[in-house]
C-alpha cells in the first residue's frame, strides 16, 4: 500500500489498510495523536457514507470520540504508558451492540440502554474509541424476507467492491468500515452466518467465536443459543488483537462462565509456520456451488499443502445429509427470538416509542411503513409474525436438543474424531455458517479470492449478488473453544497469500483522507 511521508524522516500508514500495530505505533512515537485518527476516519466516513459511493456503511458517529480522543492522548502523554494495542485506537461495532445508542429500527429509535454491552465496555476499558454505530440488517436479518444490509435508519447498505452489490449481513456495515478504512477494525454479531458472510463478501478477516468466549449481555438479540460477537478487520494479527480485549466471562451472559479460565492472548498465535502437520479435512458435500469460488478454493489448498498441512480430501460429515435437511434451527430461532427480544425491551430504561414487546414491533412497523416497510423490496415481517406465533414447548425443547446432537456431537466433533483431524477447511460462501451455528462452534474466515473481471453482474435486486471483483473468503472450523488454534492457521495462510491485497475497492468506494490532511490542522 502507499505510504504517506510527513516531512522528511516520518512515514505515515495508508488508512485504507493500516493495522493496528501500525497506528499504535505512529501514536507512541508522537507521529500523530487518536485526535488525528478520529478526525481523519469521521471525514472518510463522511466521504463515502451518504456521499460518492454511498455505501451506508455507518448510522451514526459518536458525539463523544473526539473528546474520548483528547482523553486518551492527554493519559498517554502524562502517564507515560500505554493501556495496550487497543489504546486510542478507534473502532466501529455494529448497532445492535448497546453503546448508549440504539438498533438500525426507528422502533428503538432513542431508547435508553441501562449500560453499555459488555464486549463495548471492554473496549473502553482497553483504550479503544467506539468512533461510530455501523449499519446492519435490520434486527440482525430477522424481521422478514428483506435484503442484506437494509435498516429503517440506515437505508440500503452497499458493498465496496462493486457499485450497487451486495455486502450480505447481518454485519454489513461493519464489513464495509472494515473493508476500505473507516476505522482500524469492527464488531459484529453473528447467529448464523452474520460476521462470516460480510467478511468473505467484503474481503476481511472475521472470527464467529464459540457462543459464550464472548459475552452478549447488552446485545440485542435473536438467540441465546447461537448468537456470538466477535472482530471483523483486515488482518488476522488486528482480529485477534480484538478478540483477545473482548472474550471473558460475564455474570450477565451464563453461557460465558462456561469458557475455559483463562482467556488466551490470540496474538500469541500468530505464527506463520503453524500449518506445518497440521490435519485438515475438507467437506466436499459442503462446498461451493460457484464454480469460481471452487476454483479458487481447490488452488488454495495446494498452497496449504506447501506449508505442511496433511489433507483429508474428502472428509464428510457422517450426517451431511441430515444436517442439510433440518429445519429445527429455525424453530429454536422463532421461538428464542420472541423470549429474548422481550426480554431485551424490557431491560430498557426507556423506550420513546412504547414498544414493549415483539407484538408492539410488528404493530409499530406496521404504522410507519413509509419508514420500515417500504415497497418493493422491504416489505416483509414474515419472521417477526412467525416467532410471535412460537411459544417454548416440547417441540422447541426438543428441536434445541437435536439441533446440539446434529452439529456438534454428531457433526462436527465426529468429524475432527472420525478423520483424526485439527480443523475443517471450507469455502466460507459453502455451507459453513449453519453446522457451526447450531454446534456453536468456532470459525475463521479470511480472504481468498475475487470474482473474475468476465463474470457478468446479475440483476439488482435492489443489491446486485455477484459482479467482478466481489471477494469471497475460505474458512477453518473447529470445536468448541479452538479460537487460537484455528487463528495460527488462518494467519498462516493469510501470510503466504496476502490474498486481501490482490484487489482493492472500486475507486468511488475508496475514500481519500489520509492522516496527513488532518494532522496539524
Amino acid at each position: 500500500m502507499v505510504r504517506f511521508i510527513l516531512a522528511k524522516t516520518k512515514t505515515l500508514p495508508d488508512l485504507y489498510e493500516a493495522s493496528i500495530v501500525e497506528l499504535q505505533n505512529g501514536l507512541e512515537s508522537g507521529d500523530f495523536t487518536s485526535v488525528d485518527l478520529v478526525k481523519a476516519y469521521f471525514a472518510r466516513i463522511e466521504e463515502v457514507n451518504h456521499q460518492g459511493a454511498s455505501l451506508h456503511a455507518v448510522i451514526e458517529t459518536n458525539p463523544t470520540a473526539l473528546l474520548q480522543a483528547e482523553a486518551l492522548d492527554l493519559e498517554r502523554k502524562t502517564s507515560k504508558r500505554s493501556r495496550g494495542l487497543l489504546h486510542g485506537i478507534p473502532i466501529i461495532v455494529k448497532d445492535n451492540i448497546a453503546t448508549l445508542h440504539s438498533e438500525g429500527s426507528f422502533a428503538l429509535l432513542g431508547s435508553v440502554v441501562p449500560r453499555d454491552a459488555m464486549v463495548a465496555a471492554k473496549l473502553r476499558a482497553s483504550g479503544a474509541i467506539i468512533l461510530a454505530k455501523a449499519s446492519l440488517s435490520e434486527w440482525a436479518n430477522f424481521r422478514g424476507s428483506v435484503p442484506s444490509g437494509f435498516s429503517g435508519r440506515g437505508g440500503q447498505a452497499l458493498n465496496p467492491y462493486f457499485p450497487q452489490a451486495d455486502p450480505s449481513g447481518s454485519s454489513s456495515g461493519s464489513g464495509i468500515s472494515s473493508a476500505i478504512g473507516l476505522a482500524a477494525g469492527a464488531l459484529g454479531s453473528e447467529t448464523s452466518g452474520s460476521i462470516l458472510s460480510p467478511s468473505s463478501k467484503n474481503n476481511l478477516v472475521g472470527i464467529k467465536p464459540t457462543v459464550g468466549l464472548t459475552s452478549r449481555a447488552g446485545v440485542i438479540p435473536i438467540s441465546i443459543n447461537q448468537d456470538t460477537v466477535g472482530p471483523m478487520c483486515r488482518s488476522v494479527a488486528d482480529a485477534a488483537a480484538i478478540l483477545s480485549v473482548i472474550a471473558g466471562p460475564d455474570k450477565l451472559d451464563n453461557f460465558s462462565l462456561l469458557q475455559p479460565s483463562p482467556v488466551p492472548d490470540y496474538t500469541k498465535a500468530l505464527k506463520p509456520n503453524a500449518l506445518k502437520g497440521v490435519r485438515l479435512g475438507i467437506p466436499r458435500l459442503f462446498g461451493s456451488s460457484d464454480a469460481n469460488i471452487t476454483a479458487a478454493f481447490n488452488a488454495s489448498v495446494e498452497i496449504i499443502k506447501s506449508l505442511g498441512a496433511i489433507i483429508v480430501d474428502p472428509a464428510e460429515f457422517p450426517n451431511a445429509v441430515e444436517l442439510r435437511a433440518s429445519h429445527n434451527s429455525s424453530i429454536v430461532l422463532s421461538a428464542d427470538f420472541k423470549a429474548d427480544v422481550n426480554n431485551y425491551i424490557a431491560g430498557l430504561l426507556e423506550v420513546p416509542t412504547g414498544v414493549t414487546n415483539l407484538a408492539d414491533l410488528i404493530a409499530f412497523n406496521t404504522a410507519h411503513a413509509d419508514e420500515e416497510l417500504i415497497p418493493p423490496f422491504y416489505t416483509s415481517q414474515s419472521q417477526f409474525i412467525a416467532s410471535e406465533n412460537t411459544t417454548l414447548n416440547d417441540a422447541y425443547f426438543t428441536a434445541l436438543a437435536f439441533d446440539k446432537e446434529l452439529g456438534a456431537t454428531n457433526g462436527i466433533d465426529a468429524t475432527l474424531k472420525k478423520f483424526n483431524l485439527d480443523a475443517i477447511l471450507l469455502p466460507t460462501d459453502g455451507f459453513t455458517a449453519g453446522p457451526a451455528a447450531i454446534a456453536g462452534y468456532p470459525v475463521v474466515t479470511v480472504p481468498l479470492g475475487f470474482q473474475p473481471d468476465g463474470v457478468v453482474p446479475t440483476m439488482a435486486r435492489p443489491t446486485i449478488s455477484k459482479a467482478p471483483g466481489v471477494p469471497f473468503g475460505i474458512s477453518f472450523m473447529g470445536t468448541a473453544f479452538s479460537e487460537f488454534k484455528l487463528i495460527s492457521y488462518a494467519y498462516a495462510y493469510e501470510q503466504k497469500t496476502h490474498n486481501r491485497l490482490k484487489r482493492l475497492a472500486f475507486p468511488a468506494a475508496i475514500p481519500k483522507t489520509q492522516l496527513i490532511d488532518v494532522i496539524g490542522k
